[in-house]
């Protein structure tokens, strides 16, 4: 797991300087912005129509194989990128393509290796394991987003491609290495060839469908996601506005974010049993602490609010996370990540557009406040109706008088 962890930190922070820096590319070749937003939906939109067929395929191969073949392919595209790049033979139209073939590829190592690292502790352990992820995941994203800055300044565009290469190949290196844990859920594939229903798409669909505790947890991260989680684009706003501050004061916000993403998943991994109630009080918590962000009269104040939303909502996405891979049985794991990918992806490519225009019509500090309360009363009202469901009727008793029979006059 120690290696497993750090051979994931190396990737997340090879990710994460190509991610930052694919956006500068995109506008150093077409000086548009919105060419930029394109080329990331182009890489997510994969994730809306495969993520499923992605998922049954972890389920249908052998884990380990399945992430080092994925890992693999993911290092050639960017060492491909890189080359491109480096000799200046890189148009707009080559880095789409190639943004969605990484996107396809995604929809099946995202599952892969966040299962795989399921394996390599035991069973009770498994939601401190995610926990563990999640730290290693932040930890990738500040060290990236910060490598970039140097790698580009010093070695050019291409370098970060190639780092980002580097990173993935160490990932398959280490997997042959990694074995399941005494105790652990393991994957079994059935290589007996024939055909089962177990092996095909429908099954994972239907156990979601039919799963309340799956469809709670999709209602709370999706109305979280669409209305709360995109700080990026509403603390900008505020920061830059309302609080006159500039591209340092927000720089400094993001860091907070990051930061109290990290302590979140600290906290988040010493979580035993996480349960989809605690999920939506979280989430609940951080909404109504974003709804007095919104009212900040200043950035000092704001610095104070960024740090426990940040904390709760980390602890929030940890905990809705292990519930995600430990309420299936292991056959079906992987086709439930795979829909959630795909339900996911819809809240990814419809908040921000959805979140704009409530900035256009209230304001920074409206949609935060607007959004908070959405958020908090949506989970409030779920709760509510869940309890009233879950309430068995009242049921007459030997002693209980019973009602007079109506007679026909």
């Amino acid at each position: 797991m120690r290696w497993w962890s750090v051979a994931n930190f190396v990737s997340n922070a090879g990710t994460w300087m190509q991610l930052t820096v694919q956006n500068l590319l995109v506008l150093q070749i077409t000086g548009s912005a919105a060419a930029t937003g394109l080329s990331m939906s182009v890489q997510a939109a994969p994730a809306l129509l495969m993520s499923v067929v992605g998922g049954a395929a972890v389920d249908r191969w052998p884990r380990r194989l399945t992430a080092a073949v994925s890992q693999a392919l993911l290092s050639v595209i960017a060492f491909t990128t890189a080359f491109l790049v480096a000799f200046d033979r890189l148009d707009l139209t080559t880095l789409m393509v190639l943004a969605a073939v990484t996107g396809m590829v995604a929809t099946v190592d995202n599952p892969a290796c966040a299962l795989l690292g399921n394996e390599l502790v035991p069973a009770e352990d498994v939601p401190s394991a995610i926990g563990v992820g999640a730290l290693v995941f932040n930890a990738g994203r500040l060290a990236g987003a910060a490598l970039a800055g140097v790698t580009v300044g010093f070695l050019g565009t291409a370098a970060a491609y190639f780092a980002n290469g580097f990173s993935f190949l160490f990932v398959t290196a280490v997997i042959p290495f990694l074995h399941p844990a005494a105790g652990a859920v393991r994957h079994v594939v059935d290589r007996s060839g024939r055909p089962r229903a177990a092996l095909g798409v429908r099954e994972g669909l239907a156990f979601f469908a039919r799963r309340p505790r799956l469809l709670a947890l999709a209602g709370v991260t999706g109305v979280s996601a669409v209305f709360g989680r995109n700080y990026g684009l509403t603390l900008a706003v505020l920061v830059t506005g309302p609080l006159a501050g500039g591209a340092g004061a927000f720089g400094t916000v993001s860091t907070v974010l990051a930061v109290g993403g990290i302590v979140g998943a600290v906290l988040g991994a010493r979580l035993r049993r996480p349960s989809v109630r605690l999920v939506g009080a979280l989430a609940a918590t951080g909404a109504l602490l974003q709804v007095v962000a919104g009212m900040s009269p200043s950035l000092g104040v704001l610095l104070v609010l960024v740090l426990p939303m940040a904390v709760v909502e980390s602890v929030s996405d940890t905990a809705g996370t292990a519930v995600l891979q430990t309420d299936p049985p292991a056959r079906l794991r992987g086709r439930v990540l795979g829909v959630w990918g795909s339900v996911g992806t819809v809240w990814s490519l419809g908040g921000p557009p959805a979140l704009g225009l409530l900035m256009e019509l209230a304001g920074a500090r409206g949609a935060l406040v607007t959004g908070g309360l959405i958020i908090a009363s949506s989970i409030a009202a779920g709760h509510l109706l869940s309890r009233r469901r879950d309430t068995p009727l009242a049921l007459p008793t030997e002693n209980a008088p019973r009602p007079a029979l109506e007679t026909a006059a």
